[in-house]
């Protein structure tokens, strides 16, 4: 999740530059400034989180939330007043 200023040309290049990089990293858009992306466990997020580090924009706040695919799934959506099924995660890579 984050908010990054756009107030002037500069910082909402910024700010695409920063949401381009983000999609290029695996990223879904779930709302306005709300990416997400599945892991299968928290060591194979070490590396894009170190990704994301390297990019952080000098202003603004970046946060990153790391839920579990059962509370991802009991997640509650709702366009309007009518609800919606959450986005199915990623599927799993199995290797045998």
């Amino acid at each position: 999740m984050f908010d990054l200023p756009v107030d002037k040309p500069k910082k909402r290049k910024r700010y695409t530059a920063f949401r381009k990089t983000l999609l290029k990293l695996g990223f879904s858009m779930l709302q306005y400034s709300v990416y997400a992306r599945y892991f299968p466990s928290m060591d194979a997020s070490k590396s894009c989180v170190a990704s994301i580090k390297m990019i952080l924009p000098p202003e603004g706040e970046v946060r990153l939330l790391f839920v579990t695919d059962k509370q991802f799934g009991k997640m509650e959506v709702y366009n309007g007043k009518k609800r919606k099924e959450p986005e199915e995660p990623a599927p799993q890579l199995m290797l045998f």
